[in-house]
């Protein structure tokens, strides 16, 4: 993972915005040849950087769903390694840094209370966290 390049990160920028965003309109935002594009995702995937691709969904769309917010702390330096384990997690739907306390936040979603015990179980076992605390979100108000 080391040898990633600004244009790698503009590239998975531009997937997380539009994971299904054709390669050459992916080349022309990153004013490369179309080949780059499809060799460096290629790259990406094979070096575990890409580790898949998602669906985002308007929270409306899946009211009943379990949410919640896990709080967590790293170990040491470890929030790179941290990091790269919850991404494409098929809980996980946010990872936020944070400051005080906390050095993450991550979203959850579950189907099921079940599911949603083994993902809590799964991702503290993660290595690098060194404890977390869980809020089920019972409701969401606008602003």
């Amino acid at each position: 993972m080391n040898n990633i390049d600004d244009t790698d990160r503009e590239l998975l920028a531009l997937l997380r915005q539009d994971a299904r965003m054709p390669v050459a309109t992916l080349a022309a935002k990153l004013k490369v040849a179309r080949g780059t594009v499809q060799n460096r995702m290629k790259r990406l995937e094979r070096e575990g950087v890409i580790v898949g691709y998602t669906v985002r969904v308007k929270p409306q769309a899946e009211a009943h769903r379990i949410r919640a917010l896990m709080t967590i702390v790293v170990e040491g330096n470890r929030g790179p390694e941290v990091l790269k384990a919850l991404r494409g997690h098929p809980n996980v739907t946010g990872l936020h840094s944070t400051n005080g306390r906390w050095d993450l936040v991550a979203e959850l979603r579950a189907d099921t209370l079940e599911a949603f015990d083994r993902a809590l179980g799964n991702i503290r076992l993660i290595d690098g966290i060194a404890s977390t605390e869980t809020s089920l979100l019972l409701s969401t108000h606008k602003v």
